[in-house]
């Protein structure tokens, strides 16, 4: 049973789990079983380059981000359980017993955070009845979200970067998977509010 399970290899999917990770060694995380999808084929990284984002080195491109990510959350937060080359296709149950079943192999979870992008193609079935129309994306680009409230869908379930209706901006998305993680240790945390920061001191 995992604490957590995180869809989504991305930069909102990465910085949930980095975010998580970086809480090890508080009390009320060091037991939890975390782990993350890391399907990044239908990544939007796949074809960006950047020059816009804050803390990342001009003309860097986006898929040398994506490898660079899993390695990075691997490297400083092994206990997390990294699931490569599996696709999500069903979500079943409630809080706190999630399934997760994907195309090669079933997981339960008692919280889920979704974070694949805002493609209309998006059919993972168990969520699709709250799929809405994005609200910040043009038209005719035909995208969609999840409907939420401050990232919640449901009771365990957890909605990140542009499938919560953000904009396509790296900054806003890696926002986005950090403040869910945030809320996520909040909830650890018998609800008492709460973050992880590393510091040098």
């Amino acid at each position: 049973m995992f604490e957590v399970l995180i869809i989504g290899g991305g930069v909102s999917g990465i910085s949930c789990a980095l975010v998580l990770g970086s809480a090890k060694n508080k009390a009320f995380a060091t037991d939890k079983k975390i782990g993350i999808f890391t399907h990044q084929k239908s990544s939007s990284l796949q074809e960006a380059i950047f020059y816009n984002a804050y803390g990342i080195r001009p003309g860097k491109l986006g898929s040398e981000l994506l490898f660079e990510s899993t390695q990075h959350l691997a490297m400083t937060y092994p206990h997390i359980t990294q699931i490569q080359n599996e696709k999500v296709i069903k979500l079943e149950g409630t809080y706190p017993e999630f399934t997760v079943t994907t195309n090669k192999d079933s997981y339960k979870t008692k919280n889920i955070v979704v974070g694949i992008g805002s493609a209309n193609t998006f059919d993972i079935e168990g969520l699709t009845q709250y799929i809405e129309p994005h609200k910040k994306a043009l038209p005719e680009k035909q995208r969609i979200q999840l409907k939420n409230n401050d990232h919640k869908v449901a009771d365990g379930i957890y909605v990140i970067g542009t499938l919560a209706g953000w904009r396509s901006q790296l900054a806003i998305a890696a926002g986005s998977g950090a403040a869910v993680a945030t809320d996520i240790l909040t909830l650890w945390n018998n609800g008492v509010q709460t973050h992880a920061h590393d510091s040098i001191r």
